[in-house]
């Protein structure tokens, strides 16, 4: 039976036109643009990658033998000489590149002047420990300046990073080094997270005890001599130390477009982490291109993506994107939360970040906490907002709107993936009419489609399985070391057509709406509701900060419904409560979609990315001992919430 449950979503009347002050201005603002990248989606690419510089330019655009895509085949190029050097030429040299805050309140900005001379001396450092062109250097540090500095300076002597967020555990970090074999680790002391020391220097001597690759350690002094950490002789240097003897000027490496730029690891489900492999010619033409159009970047604009850069939105939208455009962009090391609730908005009135961009697990929890910590900042400076990571409800999409944007600003909600590279799809803020909750459209040379089980279009309304039908410049080009999995994982399901693993459909307007992870659909009686679906509706009762649905074992139903929910100060968890939620539920949805259970919870389980482990919640639900916790910020919340599950059972 085709479901029906999704229709509130895509029912959706509320729709904000952009304002015509922000059309006059867009860096995109004709609605030919669609048009001339379906007619020509190379030629459409090729201009992309004009607003690059090229050291050679490229014989030809696309060479496309399915899975494996070639852009711009012959060219030559250096990412970090379109981050840095194109810029330092010009007056650019003294626009800052970077502003920087620490948890702890300490500050710096680096001028494109700046960025210049300590990435060629660290470029420096590196060749000094004998990395040259082709090694793989692995990158475990806080959110200071520094980890830019060392992603840069990799990029230009063509040494393949591999960013490992600083709050993953020794044992992921030792994973991640040996899948890569990398040569050097560049770490720190520790890195600042809620007022407490992330002891990155101790977990990384952990891991290298069984990381044989590793020939040398750069440790940066993050934490200064109150904070002693082991330093093995031979093996570990101090950055401050290297960067001393380091020389000045080093060479940008040409690169061929196709020569690998970065691994950057991600999670899969089942077996060891995927090491997603990104080139440097499609890849830098893609995020350099959708940061002007996604973001409608100026020359004047504060830019603050809040990712860390052990992420793939860190690598595309706080250091390649953005730096290739020469925009000044805001970095922070630490919580949002610390030491007040009003953290980001205090920095946003500080610095006058024009354009933000963050998690809906963020704005949930902005939600939770209330207008009061927004209403004592000024945030007039705001033009633009986005959201990054998953789908997100249409009501934390309205207190966006409302609370942070005062109504005024445009929302860019993206669809985008690590293995895609760049955002996909997207409203383009000078021209798209936005929805609550819906990604809108393809970006211009983006072809993606709704197929069903054995791969033939959907018609509008329908829900079926994502699936990208042409390929796109940044597209990831394997994973390393594991063709196989690469074939298995994305290319197997459709021949010849990418498959990413996302639910969705669209609206009678052609608005696509993400539904999640297609293992995040929960079949009930045979109608299938997406646990996006059930969430908005929870999310949207007053009560509601967040909430997380799973589909539960059922005798008769095949799954039931299960909700995790955290409540919004100022009410009080009751079996009232509860009964009015799934009251709400069946108003919003249907009958078939009524919780047989909710729980309520201080927190959810999250991934240290803020990504919902809603296998964990199933196993919860479902009485079985839980599976891996490793990628959890908090492993602790969900013991907690089994042993809360099984005292209210019957």
């Amino acid at each position: 039976m085709e479901p029906t449950s999704i229709d509130a979503l895509l029912n959706e009347t509320r729709a904000f036109a952009p304002a015509e002050t922000f059309t006059q201005q867009a860096n995109l603002n004709d609605p030919a643009v669609y048009s001339e990248a379906a007619k020509d989606f190379e030629a459409f690419w090729a201009k992309a990658a004009e607003g690059l510089d090229w050291f050679q330019p490229w014989t030809k655009t696309l060479e496309w033998s399915p899975p494996y895509a070639q852009w711009f085949v012959g060219g030559k190029l250096n990412a970090c000489y379109n981050c840095v050097d194109r810029h330092a030429k010009t007056w650019r040299r003294n626009k800052a590149a970077l502003i920087w805050e620490g948890e702890p309140g300490d500050e710096r900005v680096l001028t494109y002047g700046d960025l210049s001379r300590e990435t060629q001396k660290f470029a420096n450092v590196l060749k000094s420990m004998g990395v040259s062109k082709g090694d793989r250097v692995c990158i475990y540090m806080p959110l200071v300046p520094e980890v830019v500095i060392a992603m840069l300076a990799c990029a230009r002597i063509g040494a393949p990073h591999s960013v490992v967020f600083g709050g993953f555990s020794a044992e992921s970090l030792q994973d991640r080094i040996n899948d890569a074999q990398a040569k050097v680790l560049i770490t720190a002391d520790g890195g600042w997270r809620r007022g407490s020391v992330v002891p990155l220097k101790k977990n990384a001597d952990d891991a290298l005890k069984t990381c044989p690759s590793i020939e040398k350690v750069i440790v940066l002094d993050r934490m200064g001599i109150d904070y002693p950490v082991h330093m093995q002789s031979g093996r570990d240097v101090w950055w401050r130390d290297a960067m001393e003897q380091a020389a000045l000027e080093c060479p940008c490496e040409p690169m061929e477009s196709e020569d690998l730029l970065y691994l950057l690891y991600t999670s899969g489900s089942t077996g060891k982490p995927k090491g997603i492999m990104h080139t440097t010619g499609g890849y830098m033409t893609q995020v350099n291109a959708t940061t002007q159009w996604v973001f409608d970047l100026k020359e004047e604009d504060v830019y603050w993506c809040t990712a860390d850069v052990g992420w793939v939105t860190g690598h595309s939208y706080l250091v390649y994107g953005p730096l290739s455009n020469g925009a000044t962009c805001m970095v922070y090391e630490g919580a949002p939360d610390y030491p007040d609730r009003d953290r980001f908005w205090a920095m946003i009135e500080k610095y006058r970040a024009t354009i933000f961009y963050t998690a809906p697990t963020a704005i949930r929890a902005f939600m939770k906490w209330g207008e009061s910590h927004l209403q004592k900042h000024d945030l007039s400076s705001l033009r633009l907002l986005g959201s990054v990571g998953e789908p997100i409800n249409p009501e934390a999409w309205m207190w966006y709107h409302q609370h942070v944007g005062g109504a005024r600003c445009p929302i860019v909600d993206t669809w985008w993936q690590t293995e895609t590279g760049a955002i996909l799809i997207s409203p383009l803020p000078g021209l798209t009419a936005t929805k609550p909750g819906s990604a809108t459209h393809a970006l211009p040379g983006i072809f993606p489609e709704i197929l069903d089980n054995d791969g033939q279009p959907l018609p509008l309304g329908k829900g079926g399985y994502l699936a990208l039908t042409k390929p796109w410049p940044s597209m990831t080009r394997g994973l390393y070391g594991d063709p196989e999995r690469f074939m298995q994982t994305y290319w197997s399901k459709y021949p010849g057509i990418y498959f990413t693993g996302d639910g969705a459909r669209r609206d009678e307007d052609g608005y696509f709406w993400l539904m999640g992870r297609v293992d995040d659909v929960i079949n009930v009686a045979g109608h299938r509701l997406s646990t996006m679906e059930v969430e908005s509706a929870l999310v949207d009762h007053p009560a509601v900060a967040e909430a997380a649905a799973i589909g539960k074992s059922h005798d008769l139903k095949g799954q039931a419904v299960a909700a995790f929910v955290i409540i919004r100060e100022g009410f009080e968890m009751s079996d009232s409560l509860k009964d009015d939620l799934k009251e709400h539920v069946t108003k919003k949805i249907g009958a078939i979609a009524r919780p047989d259970d909710i729980i309520f919870s201080a927190d959810l389980p999250k991934t240290r990315s803020g990504k919902i482990m809603r296998r964990l919640l199933r196993d919860v639900a479902e009485g079985r001992a839980l599976g891996d916790t490793t990628t959890l910020a908090d492993p602790a919340v969900v013991q907690s919430l089994k042993d809360k599950y099984e005292g209210q059972e019957d």
